[in-house]
């Protein structure tokens, strides 16, 4: 994945620019979409930001999977926590943690449809 300038993230001010990191050191910028309380806890939404398209792919031509490249890459789900220091930390959600957003998801969904 491109690495994105401190500029373009200066832009989305806005928005909550979270950073991922894999397992490999690899960073994934994300956007936090919306952050859902379930319980005690909130979890956020985040949807991967979307690589400038003049800026090009990293990968070779013949992955067209690749992240990098316009292939699909869905949003995820993360629990807020916070570290020793009080910052927020994202961690990954437990299966019934998972399902409860889910369903939560869902029906704030279904009740911004039949306002519409």
């Amino acid at each position: 994945m491109a690495d994105f300038e401190k500029d373009d993230l200066d832009g989305m001010e806005e928005d909550a620019i979270v950073v991922i990191t894999d397992e490999e050191g690899n960073e994934f910028y994300y956007r936090e979409e919306m952050v859902i309380p379930v319980g005690d806890k909130n979890f956020a939404i985040l949807v991967p930001l979307e690589m400038d398209e003049e800026e090009g792919c990293e990968c070779s031509e013949e992955e067209s999977d690749c992240d990098c490249c316009g292939g699909e890459q869905d949003a995820i789900i993360a629990r807020i926590d916070e570290d020793e220091k009080g910052e927020q930390v994202y961690v990954d959600p437990t299966d019934e943690e998972y399902e409860a957003v889910i369903k939560a998801y869902d029906e704030i969904m279904a009740e911004e449809e039949a306002e519409d």
